[in-house]
């Protein structure tokens, strides 16, 4: 039975872009709804588990499709797949819907751009939770990401979609069985137009990513802390996999000593990125939000 709806936003540019909307069931006093940005490659299906449990509890949940992603529109012009595109693109969504106040779940790159929606939307993120990602970023991370991000292989069946997943992210799911990888290769991938199964994203979200020097000094981009200190002045839960590359226990550390809101959890035998669906990381999240949880009025 399906739980969400689908619907859809436009961005400042054009796109028609879209989210998973699942509503909080009938008779179940609503509470804040929360709003849940994929990584890089990924879309809205991330939260395909997170998301029913958060609305059966009374939260309205949406996940969209970040432009180029899943049921989005591709974008035109490949210089807009950027992290100020895509806050703005989210900003777009947020006002349409009329959050008011809300608590973020973003995961690698849905992480930075909880950061930013902090600093432009003071005192409306209620909480947040940030999967493996944080204000500094890992250049052996980085440089692992621009490996792989951006190449169009094909494959005929699922299972041979699952193992070629596992060929390249194995290292942080290590000793995961064939079912593991086939449901992460449903979450990232679709069938093409030729019945081949593909990811599920424009290759050139690549294209302003690959021009990124992750050698040079400013690699990670811009200085993040105060987009952190903006964020972690409401109850944020960061969660670090023990083996990331992206986010290292030094930074996780420097975070938690900025903030008396934060706290951390790191998972053991876990890399970049864990998939929310642990039973820590789940446990964690609702004890989050019920810090910060109450009744919103009809």
């Amino acid at each position: 039975m399906k739980v969400f709806d689908d619907r859809f936003w436009s961005s400042r540019d054009g796109l028609k872009l879209h989210f998973r909307d699942y509503p909080a069931p009938e008779g179940v006093q609503a509470r804040l709804p929360v709003l849940c940005l994929h990584g890089l490659t990924r879309n809205a299906r991330d939260f395909d588990v997170l998301a029913p449990r958060l609305a059966s509890a009374g939260h309205r949940v949406i996940c969209p499709d970040l432009r180029g992603r899943g049921d989005s529109e591709y974008a035109k012009d490949s210089a807009t797949y950027t992290p100020l595109q895509y806050g703005e693109d989210v900003l777009a969504l947020i006002e349409q819907e009329g959050l008011e106040r809300f608590v973020v779940v973003g995961t690698s790159l849905g992480g930075l751009l909880a950061m930013g929606l902090a600093a432009l939307l003071p005192g409306r993120i209620a909480a947040a939770v940030l999967n493996d990602v944080g204000p500094q970023l890992e250049v052996a991370g980085l440089a692992r990401i621009k490996e792989y991000v951006g190449q169009g292989r094909t494959w005929p069946t699922w299972v041979h979609a699952a193992r070629g997943l596992e060929e390249v992210q194995g290292a942080a799911h290590p000793a995961r069985p064939l079912d593991f990888w086939i449901g992460m290769a449903k979450r990232l991938m679709t069938v093409g137009g030729n019945g081949r199964i593909v990811f599920d994203y424009d290759m050139k979200i690549a294209e302003p990513f690959l021009e990124f020097d992750v050698n040079a000094q400013d690699a990670a981009g811009p200085d993040l802390w105060g987009a952190w200190d903006a964020l972690a002045q409401a109850p944020v839960l960061v969660v670090r996999g023990e083996l990331s590359d992206l986010l290292s226990a030094q930074t996780l550390d420097r975070m938690l000593a900025r903030s008396t809101s934060a706290e951390g959890l790191t998972l053991p035998g876990i890399g970049h990125a864990p998939t929310l669906d642990e039973p820590e990381s789940v446990t964690a999240i609702e004890r989050l939000i019920a810090r910060v949880d109450q009744p919103v009025a009809a």
